[in-house]
């Protein structure tokens, strides 16, 4: 090949390189903020969560792989209202990435616009357990949140890259006209059922209830964050059983044993309904997440 013949090529190559505009490096905490900043960026970012859909995003085994993966993060999307504190600090300061730094443009906080449930009132210590000290932080589970959280990343993503902006903005308007839209389908389904009272695992699916009606009697932890002791497991027996708990609900994470007793003993069905997209290998984006576990609370009830 002669010179004549590389420079068109070289000339092309170089021009391609220049027009083609970097993508933005995104960082997501859950799956479930990756699966909502894909469908707002779409070609223009590339996307990696942390937390796997099948793990307590309070308690993420903070490996050095994601100190450099942050450390190449254009955007850091956390949960906020204290979620990941127990994992998530020590990353971002390692990362030595000035980009993602609380305060900073790139770090956006999602819980910042939420009506977060469950604020304490008073004051808080270690005998309480693994309270929620900023709110219950599982706020994602409401879908109508969801459109709060799509809305700061498409807000950041366009400060972050204005010429993109208006893509930015067009796909976020697409994200709500379709939540909106199942929104409605999910609300209808669920209408039926409304007031059926349910038990968890942990504070996990307060938004849900709220969002579909249905009512949670108590959770199998006897404080946020402690395992299930056979004294409160002998104490929620009997009141489940009073107020007719049609449904032991857990995370895949949980263990089974303790669940299928007590769903056993008070004649309600155990159901595993993931709290985070990639909680089983059919939940692949948001609206997965909630036809999955209506789907599950349905054939629960239906077999109950």
């Amino acid at each position: 090949m002669n010179l004549r013949t590389i420079l068109p090529v070289l000339a092309f190559w170089i021009l391609n390189s220049i027009a083609a505009p970097a993508k933005l490096n995104v960082v997501a905490t859950l799956p479930d903020f990756g699966a909502i900043a894909e469908a707002i960026g779409r070609d223009k970012i590339n996307v990696t969560s942390i937390a796997r859909g099948t793990e307590d995003p309070h308690f993420v085994d903070a490996r050095p792989s994601f100190i450099k993966l942050l450390n190449k993060a254009d955007v850091l999307l956390e949960g906020g209202a204290e979620l990941e504190i127990g994992w998530l600090p020590p990353l971002v300061n390692n990362s030595r990435n000035s980009k993602i730094l609380p305060g900073a443009p790139g770090h956006v906080v999602l819980s910042r616009h939420i009506q977060l449930l469950e604020l304490p009132t008073g004051p808080i210590d270690r005998s309480m357990g693994d309270v929620h000290p900023a709110g219950n932080p599982h706020y994602w589970l409401d879908p109508e949140n969801g459109k709060i959280i799509a809305s700061d990343i498409a807000e950041a993503f366009a400060r972050l890259d204005a010429p993109n902006a208006a893509f930015y903005r067009a796909n976020l308007k697409d994200f709500n006209s379709q939540l909106e839209q199942k929104v409605a389908i999910w609300t209808k389904t669920m209408a039926p059922y409304k007031g059926t009272r349910i038990v968890t695992y942990h504070k996990s699916y307060e938004y849900f209830a709220q969002r579909f009606g249905l009512e949670i009697a108590g959770q199998l932890e006897p404080k946020p964050g402690l395992e299930p002791s056979p004294t409160h497991i002998n104490s929620l027996i009997p009141m489940a059983k009073e107020q007719k708990v049609k449904l032991v609900v857990i995370e895949p994470n949980r263990p089974r044993k303790t669940p299928q007793y007590v769903a056993q003993a008070i004649g309600a069905k155990l159901i595993i309904a993931p709290g985070m997209v990639g909680g089983n290998e059919k939940i692949k984006t948001y609206f997965d997440l909630f036809d999955y576990d209506i789907g599950e609370i349905l054939s629960g009830l239906k077999a109950e």
